[in-house]
């Protein structure tokens, strides 16, 4: 096998442990970090490695062939880039970095609301086809305004956020400052000192703001004001009433993402809505909750010929999109992954990880005799 990435990485271990000595504490423990206990940021990988695979080895073999259809797109890989928020925190101009990368590798990226690149820089970048994922303003005037940029620019899918209707508890990010409000303390200063290449590019690039919010925000906001502005400014509970306004605007798919129960699956399919993200927001939400793992079962089961049901938290490699799709995902997307391919690596981080992922899944389907991307299911083992 053509290796087409750095191999000083070979794994999404490796790039976190590189990250993890190229970014600030603060910066790191924000991308690393869950809530509470860190329970189900853990149980959402181990969980799903304890999904098993069957191999057909004495079976004619034509080609394994990782491209996937969704939404009447064709990707190159059943796998995307998921939203994250404050991805210029983390590493300057991030989002900018993977937006590019996953254009010119055919995969979706999807851009939060609140990132550090603009609906519009993140479709110019990938020539219109950057999915965008909405959090939910408490002002239908600024939803509407929202909604009419991403489709102006483009966007062939635009994203539903139901899992955030209070923010996590992140004793980490309480500690570091990177609360709402947020404040910079000396030990982030101290440590910013202890990042020289971080510290420049963040020079370089200017201190990470949330861009598309930009046109909606008093200028020269302290960080307490910004608090302020962000509790303001969004409300994050969604249900019927606040999704049907959205369904009636946007004419193009519409995806749920969050969803972690049969019921909002069954909502879902009753609001038309076109697809959902069977997701925990990586842990960051509920601690006490399931991993992603054990609902995507049975909601694939019951609802996958309804309603296109995709996946993520919790996966890191190529295995894990293998485990993930024979249970039932049509699609998986992975957040931290990338964030930390590209906190380790710079502006190679983004093909890099790409690159890694394909390559591990490429083997993964060749060593299973598993031809195509919709075939996973049939190596399952129930």
């Amino acid at each position: 096998m053509a290796l087409q990435f750095d191999t000083r990485y070979p794994s999404i271990d490796d790039l976190r442990i590189r990250a993890k000595k190229k970014i600030p504490k603060f910066a790191f423990e924000y991308l690393d970090g869950g809530c509470n206990e860190d329970v189900n940021i853990k149980r959402n990988t181990s969980e799903l490695r304890e999904v098993q695979l069957k191999p057909t080895y004495l079976k004619t073999h034509h080609e394994s062939s990782l491209k996937t259809t969704l939404f009447g797109m064709t990707y190159d890989a059943p796998f995307g880039i998921a939203p994250v928020g404050l991805q210029g925190l983390m590493w300057p101009n991030s989002a900018e970095i993977l937006a590019k990368a996953a254009f010119e590798h055919n995969i979706p990226f999807i851009l939060s609301t609140v990132t550090t690149t603009s609906i519009e820089r993140a479709a110019e970048l990938t020539e219109g086809k950057a999915w965008f994922q909405l959090y939910h303003p408490a002002e239908d005037r600024l939803r509407d305004d929202i909604i009419k940029r991403a489709e102006v620019a483009g966007c062939p899918v635009l994203v539903i956020l139901c899992d955030v209707p209070t923010f996590g508890f992140r004793p980490r990010d309480i500690r570091n400052g990177l609360a709402m409000p947020p404040k910079m303390t000396l030990s982030n200063i101290l440590q910013v000192f202890g990042r020289p290449h971080w510290a420049l590019q963040t020079l370089k690039y200017g201190q990470p703001s949330f861009e598309t919010l930009k046109p909606y925000m008093p200028k020269g906001l302290d960080l307490k004001q910004l608090g302020k502005f962000m509790d303001a400014t969004f409300s994050g509970r969604l249900y019927e009433e606040k999704i049907k306004p959205i369904r009636d605007m946007w004419k193009g798919k519409l995806v749920l993402k969050g969803v972690a129960s049969e019921y909002d699956t069954e909502e879902a399919i009753r609001l038309g809505i076109d697809g959902i993200i069977v997701s925990n927001h990586g842990g960051r939400q509920l601690d006490a909750g399931e991993s992603t793992i054990k609902p995507l079962t049975t909601i694939a089961r019951t609802y996958g010929d309804k309603i296109e049901v995709m996946m993520d938290s919790g996966l890191r490699s190529g295995p894990d999109v293998a485990r993930a799709m024979a249970s039932g995902a049509k699609f998986t997307f992975m957040g931290r992954s990338f964030m930390y391919g590209v906190s380790a690596l710079g502006k190679q981080g983004g093909d890099h990880t790409i690159s890694l992922l394909k390559a591990e899944l490429q083997q993964i389907m060749e060593q299973l005799c598993c031809e195509r991307t919709t075939d996973f299911p049939n190596h399952l083992i129930r």
